[in-house]
């Protein structure tokens, strides 16, 4: 299985390098900046995105915040920019198969202006006819961040409390560790049915079993 992953230097795309070397996969990285981890690195600032090589699937992780970027507009040009131009590269390379974490509550038409991005990158990408679209919304992500997020830390600290009150509609914002959320996207990579899905917890927790993984044809 050979993967074109974006976002290779943040906590869920560093999970995937990881994952996907112990599952036996190939990884190809696209980025601002080397991941120093995989033999074949294309760096780009997106705009627009060089020729990629082909492959089985391209899975897509890039993100920031608001403050981490500094404007909305940083934002958007990262969270849906980026995303698009990647995933408009993906297909000039014949690959099929897309796979993007965005976030749980993602909505075009929310008001909040984070989950209206992500849902606005959700459903662009459903409009370039990729063969199969999966699309992973997780709660909060689990790990050490290289960068620090004073106000994740501490939702991290207090997560298992939060979890544990979150039950029915409410578990679709339930916790995820980055090596767990990594574990899924690879596990769906050799998943041969074509459509749009869309994951949330507690679906994401299932599919982050390494056993999960289904044997490729």
């Amino acid at each position: 299985m050979n993967i074109v992953l974006a976002g290779g230097t943040g906590l869920v795309g560093s999970s995937v390098i990881d994952v996907a070397g112990k599952a036996g996969f190939h990884v190809v990285t696209v980025g601002r900046r080397r991941t120093g981890r995989t033999d074949t690195e294309i760096i780009t600032d997106f705009d627009p995105v060089p020729d990629l090589p082909h492959a089985d699937v391209a899975i897509c992780t890039l993100g920031t915040t608001i403050a981490a970027a500094g404007s909305k507009a940083a934002f958007r040009a990262l969270d849906h920019g980026a995303v698009i131009a990647f995933a408009k590269a993906a297909l000039a390379a014949g690959i099929e198969h897309f796979l993007v974490v965005t976030a749980v509550g993602s909505d075009p038409r929310a008001s909040v202006f984070y989950a209206r991005v992500k849902g606005e990158v959700e459903r662009d990408l459903a409009e370039l006819g990729f063969r199969r679209l999966d699309i992973l919304r997780p709660g909060l992500l689990l790990g050490a961040r290289q960068e620090l997020r004073r106000v994740e830390r501490l939702l991290q600290g207090i997560a298992p409390l939060t979890d544990s009150v979150m039950r029915g509609p409410l578990k679709r914002y339930h916790s995820i560790s980055a090596t767990k959320l990594a574990w899924a996207l690879v596990n769906l990579s050799s998943e041969p049915s074509s459509g749009v899905f869309l994951h949330e917890s507690p679906g994401l927790h299932a599919l982050g079993n390494p056993a999960a993984r289904k044997a490729p044809d």
